[in-house]
Formats: structure tokens, sequence, C-alpha cells
């Protein structure tokens, strides 16, 4: 439309015989038509959605992208719990900028001190917002195998996530926790407990919960995916046994590190519970027929009825095949 409006106004402009009321009229359809097309260009960029799913606990839900395409700073579940003293943050998202919108959300509702930030884990897209909180001054927690394990992340994060620190990216962007929860901890918000537990090796070796006693809301981290395919980095029989642990913590509200909010535990855990045990199904019935995992056969059969129930299969799936067969073939 713009071209057409624009072909007519300079046609039309050396025309001798166009009279001045013409000329404003293509001038001001002009107009029009640049900011119809250029005003989404300029547009704000949409508010970083926060939703208070029980009194005092607030959620934003992450993109259900790959970790390869834009946006993937922002593909988990993050948020913050207020009580009558502080705030605790869980998880900061996959960037500065992204902790920094968490952090400007959480002045939004309160205007109460962030005492505590909680990494449920080590993964990139948990835990890279962190330094936006530096400011705050707040104790930096995690599992006792945390800052082992961030140790190990560091270079993997800054050369291939470099964009998403400040410029320049820096190892000091990378927070590691001051406060260690090596089997459980409670935290004390005023008059609001969170009870913190460290678990064995399942999604990966330093997976952390947090239960919020006044809400009854479990927040997983990636203990608990929903709709997004899991991916394993830790131990898939650790896993397992997991969620049989956590599927029996009283909790009405689960928040899970990638999906939806749920409000039934066991429904919410069953999805990923039959998909990582056919995982372990599939791989020991190959094993025991001698199959390897060289065999690119393998990779696209291993459980793959489970295929049509998750999203980004494609981008987690064979990974976790591979991580099974190496836990599993010497079992």
């Amino acid at each position: 439309m713009v071209l057409r409006v624009w072909s007519a106004f300079a046609r039309h402009s050396d025309d001798a015989l166009l009279d001045g009321k013409t000329l404003t009229r293509v001038r001001i359809l002009f107009a029009i038509a640049v900011l119809s097309v250029t005003a989404p260009i300029f547009a704000a960029a949409p508010p970083f959605a926060v939703d208070q799913v029980a009194n005092g606990v607030f959620v934003h839900l992450g993109k259900q992208l790959p970790l390869d395409a834009p946006g993937h700073d922002d593909i988990a579940n993050i948020g913050f719990i207020v009580g009558k003293s502080c705030v605790a943050v869980i998880d900061t998202g996959g960037s500065v900028r992204t902790g920094r919108a968490l952090r400007a959300s959480i002045r939004q509702h309160t205007a109460l001190p962030v005492c505590y930030v909680i990494n449920t884990h080590v993964h990139v897209d948990h835990v890279l917002g962190d330094a936006a909180f530096r400011a705050d001054k707040p104790q930096f927690v995690g599992h006792a195998q945390l800052g082992a394990a961030l140790a190990r992340s560091r270079a993997f994060f800054l050369r291939e996530f470099a964009g998403d620190f400040d410029p320049p990216a820096s190892a000091d962007q990378i927070v590691a926790p001051d406060l260690e929860v090596k089997d459980v901890l409670d935290l004390d918000l005023g008059d609001r407990k969170l009870n913190l537990r460290a678990w064995p090796k399942a999604h990966t070796d330093c997976d952390l919960t947090v239960f919020d006693e006044a809400s009854s809301t479990l927040w997983t981290g990636d203990l608990l995916f929903r709709e997004r395919t899991p991916v394993l980095d830790g131990s898939v029989t650790g896993w397992l046994a997991v969620i049989d642990r956590l599927a029996k913590i009283p909790a009405n509200l689960v928040v899970p590190g990638h999906g939806k909010v749920g409000h039934d535990r066991a429904a919410a855990f069953a999805p990923e519970r039959s998909y990582l045990q056919a995982l372990v199904s599939a791989v020991r019935a190959d094993l025991a027929e001698g199959k390897s995992l060289n065999d690119a056969a393998v990779l696209m059969q291993v459980a793959a009825g489970e295929k049509n129930h998750w999203l980004l299969w494609d981008s987690a799936h064979a990974h976790n095949v591979a991580r099974v067969y190496q836990e599993l073939e010497w079992e």
C-alpha cells in the first residue's frame, strides 16, 4: 500500500494540474499508509507478564521455544514469593535482561527488599538473570553442587550465550550461591516459610525444589516438564525415583520448570514419568538384544510412541536416548 500511495504521490506531484487540496489529500494518505505499516516495528515490546497464581506467589511462564531460537532467554518459568518482610526470587531467566524484567515486575507488586535469589539448578535458561539482582544484595541460594556445576559450565555459557550477558560478557556475571543446601533448608520471608530440598542426581546433579507452606505451592524447577520434551542431563533412574517422592508432597499447586502451572500434582507428573519410563524400558530392551546406539534407527524408535505428546521433540529426544544408553549399558 505504501508503494502504491508513494507512486501516486510522486506522479501527481509533478503534475502541474494537481491542485493544493488534492496534493494535501495525497500527502495525508501517504502518511497514514506509512504509519499503518511501520507502527508495529516501533511498537513497545509486550509487557513482561507475571500471574499471581496464589496469594503472594507470582509466576512468569516461559515461551515454548528451542534454546537456539530468538527469545531463548525467556523459555523457563521464573517468579517470586512475597512475605511480610521480604521477597524470594525463584530462578531468574536466561539473560541479564530477562532478570531485569523480572526485577521490574517485582517492583510493580511490592517495595519489600529481595532477600533471596534461589536457583533450582544450573541450566542457562534459569540462572543468567541472577546478575540483575546483585544490587539488591540478596543471598543467592542453590544446591550444594550448584557452584561446581556453574564452574564447569562457565566457559560454555560465555562462548555460546555471550549475547545474554551485559556487554562485554564476563565470568563475574555468573553468580555462584553463597548459601548452599545439602539436604533441606527453611527460609523465612516474614511469617512465610519456604522449605528448600536438595535432591540426588536426577534432571541434573544439582536439582533443588521450593515448597511454600502458606500457599501449598511446589516449585519443581526442571524436575517437572509439562508440554515441552524433558531434557536429561543427570540420571534417568534417579529422576524417576525423585518424581515418585515429589508426587507425594501435599502441594495444591505445582509450578514446573517449563509449561503450565498444575493444580493436580499426580496428573502434572504423570506424562513426564510415562516418557522417562518409556525411555528406560525401550533402551533396556535394545541393550538386551545387543543393539548399538550407533545404529541411527535406534534413536528413531526408542520411545517413539511418546512423540505426539511433547513439544520440541527433535531438539531433545535423541540427546535423552544417548544419555539413557550411557547410564544403562553397564547396569
